[in-house]
């Protein structure tokens, strides 16, 4: 069977980290094409907090647009009201019912999945890849979430992404600073930030 990875996430802004963790996963786990999903109305963010889902869209558009391995997806920016993960990933199981599911995400987001909406049913729909700084303590932490959550025994895979250090938070901290994010981020996406003048003006 194909693999599918999906990467979703606010993507305010997308930068190198997540390029990284998506490429890594890619040839890791052998997937045949990583699908990344622009959040629409995050149920957990603020909405004030967060730039407009058209804006986001482009800029992972222009972030992916030379890897051929890379796609991306409407189906959260197109969703009226709150988007949950579940909703999403049945949609996808529909929409490529020849594919296995990779679901792509920071290890740290783990804990926080038990706690979204019908949590056993996204491990029924996915595997799942922790993507984590160098140094995490992974062994513990995967140990402690497969007891507590014996469900997901064999489901959970660990990848180690040097490129995580980088964070959208602190992307967004430096422009209002005036401070550089060159390299941070692909240079695309930096010209749109300053095209744009996303941040600066928060």
């Amino acid at each position: 069977m194909n693999r599918l990875g999906i990467m979703g996430g606010t993507f305010d802004p997308i930068h190198y980290g997540h390029l990284v963790a998506a490429e890594m996963a890619r040839a890791e786990f052998k997937l045949s094409k990583v699908l990344f999903i622009p959040t629409g109305t995050p149920p957990h963010k603020d909405r004030k907090d967060i730039s407009a889902a058209e804006m986001r869209y482009e800029m992972v558009k222009l972030a992916i647009q030379d890897n051929p391995a890379f796609d991306i997806s409407r189906v959260e920016i197109e969703k009226e009201g709150p988007s949950y993960t579940v909703e999403t990933l049945r949609v996808l199981r529909r929409d490529w019912p020849e594919y296995e599911l990779y679901f792509i995400t920071g290890s740290d987001a783990l804990l926080e999945i038990f706690s979204w909406r019908e949590a056993e049913e996204i491990f029924r729909l996915i595997q799942y890849i922790g993507a984590a700084r160098p140094g995490f303590d992974a062994s513990d932490f995967f140990l402690k979430v497969q007891h507590e959550h014996p469900e997901t025994q064999g489901k959970i895979h660990y990848l180690e992404v040097p490129a995580l250090a980088i964070s959208s938070t602190d992307i967004r901290a430096r422009v209002r600073r005036g401070e550089p994010i060159r390299y941070l981020l692909p240079e695309s996406v930096r010209l749109y930030l300053e095209q744009h003048r996303l941040y600066a003006d928060s």
